[in-house]
């Protein structure tokens, strides 16, 4: 079973430099931080997840489902607790829940999950060469530039040789299905071990492989890959700049999108 987050497919943003999308990703990503209301954050995830769904990427979703609601829930339960307001909703315990906290915690989840989506949409769109080599295009250091492709090159394997595994233990009688928290921790405790085995096996032969072939960071090298920058690439840029521009100038001059101020 090969694990794959990029899909080939001819969209508009396959077609996009790499360096286009990594701008226009970072860019998203402080936009997310911009702020911490619940509404705006959410009028910045709406669009992306409809970029995400409308280049047919929902099986990316389906198969992280999981993780984005853990993620919502959690933020949205614990930031309550260590985040203080002004109006009393009600008392946990002694403790008071602020309006302004859940609030706050509604929107930490939603950012969260907005990364999660953005870092969907680059992945699935752009191969780990293209990465590679639109980071040595933006000046980043060789050695920088394949430690970031190598790492996202890993990844998938790593999910492979997790499957593996939990197939392997499955055909020996072992019980993956179950509700039982005390279970799952015996689960994944037998889990764990191979696992990490495995990574590490796995890590030392890329290390070997390298030293066999000679890899020297400090190399003068071509590449394959000839980037060059579209209209289309300066319109998107531009385009991503302007909403984060015009997110600054509510936030900054306007003073909108704060539920707690003071906090990012």
């Amino acid at each position: 079973m090969k694990v794959s987050l990029y899909q080939e497919k001819e969209t508009p943003i396959h077609k996009l430099d790499p360096r286009t999308k990594i701008i226009s990703s970072v860019f998203l990503f402080v936009c997310a931080l911009i702020f911490n209301h619940p509404l705006y954050l959410l009028a910045l995830f709406s669009p992306l997840l409809s970029i995400l769904l409308l280049f047919r990427s929902y099986p990316l979703i389906f198969r992280l489902k999981y993780v984005l609601i853990l993620l919502f829930f959690f933020s949205l339960i614990l930031w309550p607790f260590f985040v203080k307001g002004e109006n009393i909703l009600f008392w946990i315990a002694s403790y008071p829940i602020y309006e302004e906290s859940l609030y706050y915690g509604m929107a930490m989840g939603i950012r969260l999950v907005t990364f999660v989506v953005i870092g969907l949409i680059y992945v699935s769109t752009t191969k780990n060469e293209e990465t590679m080599y639109g980071l040595i295009a933006l000046g980043f250091p060789y050695p920088f530039s394949f430690a970031i492709g190598t790492a996202l090159r890993l990844v998938p394997s790593f999910v492979d040789a997790a499957v593996t595994i939990m197939e392997a233990q499955f055909s020996r009688g072992l019980e993956l299905e179950t509700k039982n928290p005390f279970k799952i921790l015996k689960i994944l405790s037998v889990l764990a071990v191979p696992m990490f085995v495995t990574a590490i096996r796995n890590t030392n032969m890329l290390g070997l492989s390298l030293e066999a072939r000679g890899f020297s960071p400090s190399a003068r090298r071509t590449f394959y890959l000839d980037l060059k920058m579209r209209p289309k690439d300066l319109i998107t840029i531009f385009s991503v700049l302007s909403i984060l521009l015009f997110c600054l100038y509510l936030r900054v001059f306007l003073g909108k999108g704060v539920v707690i101020p003071g906090r990012i």
